[in-house]
C-alpha cells in the first residue's frame, strides 16, 4: 500500500518506523514536512521520500495519514483534498471530528479518526479508532495493520467515545509520569539518590502494569492482594483515600474529556 504522511512529527515517525520494522517498502511511504531540517532527517534516518508539498506526497497514495497539529489541519486538508478522492484518509489529530474532515474534503467518507498515545514511540502504544460508514472492511483491516505497527488497537462504535479515549489513554501517559514523579520525590526524601529513585519508581510502575495486563484479576483485586491488614501498603492507601486521590483522578479525567469536546467544537468552526 502506498501511504502518504502529511506531517512528519513524532507520531508519524513512530508509525513509519513500525511499518518499516514489519517489512514495508520505504519506496511506498512518503512524508510531507515543511521544515527542511526535519525533512532531511526523515529521509536520512528512515529512508523514505520526504517532500515539502502535501499535494506531492499524497499524489497516487492509497492511504493519506493526516498527522499535523489540529490548528494546522484546515490548510493541510486543502492542500491534499484533490489527491484524497480515492484514498483512505486517517486523521491522528486530536479533536478534529470526522464530519468536519468530510466537509472539508468535499463529502469524502472513507475516513478513520484515530487517537494514539505517545508510547507508540516505543511500539507500546494504544490507539482507538472510529470509522465512517464509507470505510470498507478491507479499509479497516489496512488501517488496523498500520496502527498495530505501534501497539494495541481498539475500535469504537461511537465517535463521541474518542473524547473519553483522549482523556484516558491520550492524556494517560502524563498521569503515569505524574505518579512516577511523586514516587521519585518520595524516594529522594527517604534517602535515595536520583538514579536509584528513578529505577525503583519506573520499574515498579512498569512491573505493575505488566502484571495487570497478564492477570485475569481486576486492578482492585490485585491491589487488595498487595495490601496486608495493618501493613505498610494499607497505611499508604489510607493517606491517599483521606486526601481523595482516586476521586481527584476520576474528576481530572472527566475534565479532560470535557476539554476534548470543547476543542472539537472550536476546531470544527468554519
Amino acid at each position: 500500500m502506498k501511504i502518504a504522511f502529511i506531517g512528519g512529527g513524532n507520531m508519524a515517525n513512530a508509525i513509519i518506523g513500525g511499518l518499516l520494522q514489519q517489512g514495508a517498502n520505504p519506496a511506498d511511504l512518503r512524508v510531507a514536512e515543511i521544515d527542511p531540517d526535519a525533512r532531511e532527517r526523515i529521509a536520512a534516518t528512515l529512508g523514505v521520500v520526504a517532500v515539502a508539498s502535501g499535494a506531492e506526497a499524497a499524489e497516487g497514495a492509497e492511504c493519506v495519514i493526516l498527522a499535523v497539529k489540529p490548528q494546522q489541519m484546515r490548510p493541510a486538508v486543502a492542500a491534499v483534498s484533490a489527491a484524497c478522492a480515492d484514498a483512505i484518509v486517517v486523521s491522528i489529530a486530536a479533536g478534529i471530528r470526522t464530519a468536519d474532515l468530510s466537509r472539508w474534503l468535499g463529502g469524502h467518507d472513507r475516513i478513520v479518526r484515530v487517537m494514539p498515545n505517545t508510547p507508540a514511540l516505543i511500539r507500546s502504544g494504544i490507539s482507538a479508532a472510529f470509522a465512517l460508514p464509507g470505510v470498507t472492511a478491507s479499509d479497516r483491516e489496512a488501517v488496523h495493520g498500520l496502527l498495530a505497527a505501534v501497539g494495541q488497537v481498539l475500535w469504537v462504535d461511537e465517535e463521541g467515545k474518542l473524547d473519553a479515549v483522549t482523556a484516558l489513554s491520550g492524556s494517560g501517559p502524563a498521569y503515569a509520569f505524574y505518579l512516577i514523579e511523586a514516587m521519585q520525590e518520595a524516594a529522594r526524601k527517604l534517602g535515595f539518590d536520583a538514579a536509584a529513585a528513578r529505577t525503583l519508581s519506573v520499574h515498579t510502575v512498569l512491573g505493575a502494569a505488566k502484571l495487570a495486563e497478564a492477570s485475569p484479576e481486576t486492578a482492585a483485586v490485585l491491589r487488595e492482594r498487595v495490601t496486608s491488614k495493618g501493613g505498610t501498603t494499607q497505611r499508604a492507601l489510607e493517606v491517599l483515600e483521606s486526601r481523595g486521590a482516586k476521586a481527584a483522578f476520576v474528576e481530572a479525567i472527566e475534565a479532560a474529556a470535557v476539554r476534548s469536546r470543547e476543542l472539537g467544537d472550536a476546531f470544527g468552526k468554519d
